[in-house]
């Protein structure tokens, strides 16, 4: 959004609608057709995608100032994931036609576009390289990475972001069990500490040493 003039900016704020989520609303599902793109003002989502074995598998996170459904709206296809607020947050919703005039006409807005889809193919594709080849414990060290590269940590040192044990096993792709072991033999071998859904980070250097099969 960045790349837009005042007079587009001016446009699309007249017609988009700040919309309120709660923990656990769902933004758009799975199979829905999207007449618009949401783009958070505040908060965090979770994106996932139903298994065959019926799971939600978390495929990725938004956070403030990014878009969802662009991909969906510009494609004319329907919604290929499902899109839920991890806290009370808000977004603004802008219509499809909008968004399609921006794509248009405004060649710096198109490019900054298509970079994002891009880049979320890009994160797709790892994603599924890395549930193919690194092992359970692997993945849990580089999401917590990921996690603290993303959101950054609260003042008190932890993740900036919530999860449930089983949101965390979804990330992973393992079970709710296996999550909760391993976030406990991570928390005995020091590497994090744990507080409720907190999660602090303690030492980054052997997390990261593990993500590579140290």
């Amino acid at each position: 959004m960045r790349v837009l003039n005042e007079d587009e900016l001016g446009k699309i704020s007249n017609k988009k609608t700040v919309m309120t989520f709660k923990k656990g609303e769902i933004l758009f599902e799975e199979g829905s057709h999207l007449n618009g793109v949401f783009c958070l003002r505040n908060g965090k989502c979770k994106v996932t995608k139903l298994s065959p074995n019926g799971k939600d598998q978390i495929i990725r996170f938004i956070k403030k100032g990014e878009l969802i459904g662009e991909r969906s709206v510009l494609s004319g296809s329907t919604a290929h994931l499902t899109v839920t607020a991890l806290e009370d947050m808000e977004a603004c919703f802008i219509p499809k036609e909008e968004i399609e005039l921006s794509f248009r006409s405004n060649t710096d807005f198109s490019l900054d576009i298509t970079r994002a889809i891009c880049s979320d193919l890009d994160n797709a594709n790892i994603s599924i390289a890395n549930l193919a080849q690194k092992n359970v414990k692997e993945r849990l060290a580089d999401t917590l990475l990921l996690f603290d590269r993303t959101f950054g940590i609260d003042e008190e040192g932890f993740l900036n972001i919530k999860l449930s044990r089983e949101e965390i096993a979804n990330a992973i792709g393992t079970a709710t069990e296996s999550s909760i072991r391993l976030l406990s033999q991570f928390k005995k071998d020091n590497l994090i500490e744990l507080k409720g859904k907190k999660i602090k980070l303690l030492n980054k250097v052997k997390l990261q040493h593990i993500t590579e099969g140290y």
